[in-house]
């Protein structure tokens, strides 16, 4: 196994990295800010794409896929949107290579091979599928339209981090059409509902639900709902959001709908995703300094059994039993491996598993047999009990509920312990340069504060909470008065 994981004391991100790549979720590639998603990571978005498309088609939602290129002028239809990504945009430009001459073996773009339009390689599908819908919305019976794809996009960033921000990243994004107003909005808000779900349910992160400023909204939407979570060292993360795009993309797109009473109206529109970030948030959350530990409802393997054993008789004697308990275990359909590999000693598969935080670590050998026991560990507690083997599978099945429960218990006291109400800027910075975590602080409603706000203190306003209460106060920063606290942090 590799060295002893960086602390997360000491280097908090280098632990980050570490841990990605020793627990074999990912690596970089050849191509800069772009990575590899390993079988252990991929089987993680696996478990997280089978979840939110069940969570998906029981609202309603259908799967579809749309082109990867989008035309150069069909992004611009959408002033906001094209601007907003303008500057992470891949272009292709050309169609074809060709043997250079001046240098036998290598290649050249032909330059009698230039595409008419340049092709955009998408950073979001909003103009390739609105240029669609336009096809396909004629009158209020052709609506609403409710679909979801799950695909990769490309966003040329500079400063990448593996799953966190890579140039290219998988996703899923929803695009829905509506007769109303209220209709979109309604959709918005029950897709966020819908991630918060998933992400407390599923992944065991509590999160807080609200609304971007205006400077922090998707470019072209007129409100983004977004849930935030809390990272262990005290910085936000953006886990999912969804878009009320009014009738943007509608009037970009000239896409109309006859009404029920013969007129002629824009649609309304809605878009929302999340991204293979949430294995980054996974990450950040819940493990430790022995590497990842993962909830129990999206681990690939939840139970891995591991033989003890000395010379080939033991080795049988050992794996009829170790068979038998996975078998019992599969029926309960609890995910279970039994690595009896003999090339690796027991010790190394402890370490194995524990890196790659496998929820439940079960230990069988000769005395065991004799006792009629097994050794069963918790990953996330590391403590160990002996229970015997009659008692196991309904052991493991309480075991791992609790697992789900006492991580999500964890993680959010963790949070209630990083909200901190702030009233003036001094104590601000000295929260957010410190300790760090959720600030609470008035906020005055101008772009200008939260401007020189971030600029001070590179903290930006993560939400305003769905349930904010009502309270009269002054800024924080310039003094102005103020009917609501707002949340700052630093963030991913």
């Amino acid at each position: 196994m590799a060295n002893k994981l960086t602390s997360r004391s000491i280097d908090y991100s280098k632990w980050y990295n570490e841990i990605v790549v020793n627990a074999d979720l990912a690596e970089n590639s050849a191509v800069r800010g772009c990575m590899i998603i390993k079988p252990y990571g991929y089987a993680i978005w696996e478990k997280m794409q089978a979840e939110l498309d069940t969570m998906f088609k029981d609202t309603g939602h259908e799967n579809a896929y749309f082109p990867l290129f989008v035309p150069k002028s069909l992004f611009e239809a959408e002033e906001k949107n094209a601007e907003g990504f303008a500057k992470e945009c891949a272009v292709v430009t050309h169609y074809r290579l060709k043997n250079d001459k001046s240098n036998p073996g290598k290649l050249i773009v032909d330059p009698n091979a230039k595409l008419e339009e340049e092709l955009v390689v998408r950073p979001t599908s909003e103009a390739v599928i609105w240029n669609t819908y336009k096809t396909w919305i004629q009158s209020y019976r052709d609506l609403p339209i409710l679909i979801n794809q799950w695909a990769n996009v490309v966003r040329w960033e500079m400063r990448t981090r593996l799953f966190l921000r890579t140039a290219e990243f998988l996703w899923q994004e929803g695009h829905t059409a509506h007769a109303t107003q209220a209709e979109a909005m309604a959709e918005a808000k029950q897709m966020n509902q819908v991630y918060a779900d998933f992400v407390e349910n599923y992944m065991a992160i509590p999160v807080i639900q609200g609304i971007k400023t205006e400077s922090e909204r998707f470019a072209g939407a007129v409100e983004t709902f977004c849930i935030e979570a809390l990272m262990q060292d005290g910085k936000a993360l953006q886990a999912g959001t969804s878009h009320f795009l009014g009738q943007n993309f509608a009037k970009a797109f000239d896409v109309k709908y006859a009404t029920a009473d013969g007129g002629l109206e824009y649609v309304w529109a809605t878009s929302w995703g999340v991204s293979t970030r949430l294995i980054g948030a996974l990450i950040m959350t819940h493990s430790d300094d022995n590497g990842l530990v993962l909830p129990p409802n999206l681990a690939p393997i939840q139970v891995v059994i591991i033989p003890i054993y000395r010379g080939e008789e033991q080795q049988k004697e050992v794996a009829l039993t170790a068979n038998k308990i996975k078998t019992q275990l599969e029926q309960k359909n609890i995910r279970v491996k039994f690595d009896n590999r003999d090339k690796f000693k027991p010790g190394f598969k402890f370490n194995e598993y524990e890196l790659k935080g496998v929820p439940l670590r079960i230990a069988i050998g000769p005395k065991d047999l004799e006792n009629g026991t097994v050794e069963i560990a918790r990953r996330d507690t590391l403590s160990k009990s002996i229970v015997t083997q009659d008692e196991i599978t309904q052991y493991v099945s309480s075991q791992l509920s609790q697992i789900q429960s006492d991580l999500f218990e964890k993680a959010k006291a963790f949070r209630s312990e990083n909200i901190t109400v702030v009233d003036d800027f001094a104590t601000f910075q000295e929260v957010i340069n410190g300790k760090g975590g959720f600030v609470s602080a008035h906020w005055d409603g101008t772009n200008e504060s939260e401007e020189a706000i971030k600029k001070a203190t590179k903290a930006t306003i993560r939400c305003i909470p769905l349930d904010n209460e009502k309270e009269n106060g002054v800024c924080v920063y310039s003094g102005k008065p103020s009917q609501q606290r707002v949340l700052f942090a630093k963030s991913y």
